[in-house]
């Protein structure tokens, strides 16, 4: 029977094992590059509203909720026109953007913000869940493997949670992060939603911590990759109360999703270069405003330029008819409007093997 939450939160004892620290020095050095990759992107937003994306569709499918990238780029194209499970996706790079930007500027990761976060994830704001949390049973047996706590010991929980967030602490951010991570989902606070808004605390944690300077590290890919073992290390911690094999779980995806999000990054710096210098000296209406767009939006449209540059419906038309003639773009119809796709950004976010990709990101 699986322990008492109160029986190994906080932890008790030492995290920082030697396998844990050697694991740490293998996550930090891919993490450190990764920090220092993003930096040669001169447009924070384009790396944020490119893998965002990314990261709610991989999120998404770890709770069953699927959808193509053509479906949630669409929905930022024309939103009436998408499925329901796009505009669920489509909801998590909302609420990552706005989670973000409240760290940001405070510098705290408080309740209030993860309850914004869940918020925006769900389209309305239900609060902590007052209904008990779903049971977890042996698929074999029937025997209740985990239960959550009750509704009524949710907020004194997520208090708990909320001050070990951001008290001093001499553990390394990233065994935080993990702890913090496996906490709130045995916390279990809302009544959906909840997988989806702990996996953005995580990047929002480390975030704060200074590790990164924009959410750009996503263990959804990870973590969906790897579910069976995910759940399994989730539940030897609940059963045990030993946290040594969960943190080097996420540990080592902390380490394989830095490299995987390094490569792709050099990779979308490499492409904006060529998209860069080939309308530079093959149009004359070239601008980074311009580029900016292209990379921010890969399925965009003329309201967007039009927005973004300052220039009329006509201007807009025209620039990007002519990228779509030369073979930067290509164009398609929606309903009564024209989209026009980067289909070689989108080719690296979505269709690129890590081994491909790391070969465009050396090209």
């Amino acid at each position: 029977m699986s322990l008492d939450i109160h029986d190994y939160f906080p932890p008790a004892g030492p995290l920082e094992t030697p396998v844990v620290l050697r694991a740490l020095v293998d996550a930090r050095s891919n993490l450190a590059e990764l920090k220092g990759v993003a930096r040669t992107i001169p447009n924070e937003r384009l790396l944020l509203s490119t893998l965002s994306l990314q990261e709610a569709q991989s999120s998404s499918e770890i709770e069953n909720i699927i959808t193509t990238q053509d479906a949630l780029y669409r929905y930022q194209i024309q939103p009436e026109s998408v499925d329901p499970a796009g505009k669920e996706v489509a909801w998590y790079a909302q609420g990552l953007d706005a989670g973000f930007r409240e760290v940001r500027d405070s510098g705290l990761l408080t309740l209030n913000t993860i309850r914004k976060i869940q918020a925006v994830l769900k389209g309305k704001d239900a609060g902590f869940r007052a209904t008990p949390g779903t049971i977890l049973r042996n698929l074999r047996t029937g025997e209740t493997v985990y239960e959550p706590p009750s509704p009524l010991e949710v907020p004194a929980l997520m208090a708990e949670l909320e001050h070990y967030i951001h008290e001093d602490s001499a553990e390394d951010p990233l065994v935080r992060m993990a702890v913090i991570h496996h906490q709130f989902e045995t916390i279990h606070p809302f009544y959906d939603g909840n997988g989806r808004t702990g996996r953005i605390v995580n990047i929002l944690f480390l975030v704060r911590a200074g590790l990164l300077d924009s959410p750009i590290l996503y263990l959804a890919r990870y973590i969906s990759q790897t579910k069976e073992a995910y759940y399994s290390e989730l539940q030897r911690v609940r059963d045990t109360g030993e946290w040594e094999s969960w943190l080097l779980y996420m540990l080592r995806g902390v380490a394989v999703t830095a490299r995987h999000t390094t490569d792709l990054v050099e990779a979308i710096g490499n492409l904006l270069q060529r998209h860069k210098h080939y309308i530079r000296d093959n149009y004359r209406f070239y601008s980074q405003d311009l580029i900016n767009n292209i990379f921010r939006h890969p399925y965009t449209k003329v309201a967007f330029v039009e927005g973004d540059l300052g220039v009329s419906r006509a201007t807009a038309t025209r620039y990007l008819d002519a990228l779509a003639d030369g073979g930067i773009l290509d164009k398609h119809r929606l309903g009564r409007e024209n989209y026009y796709i980067n289909h070689e950004l989108v080719r690296l976010l979505f269709d690129l093997s890590p081994m491909d990709l790391k070969q465009q990101a050396n090209h």
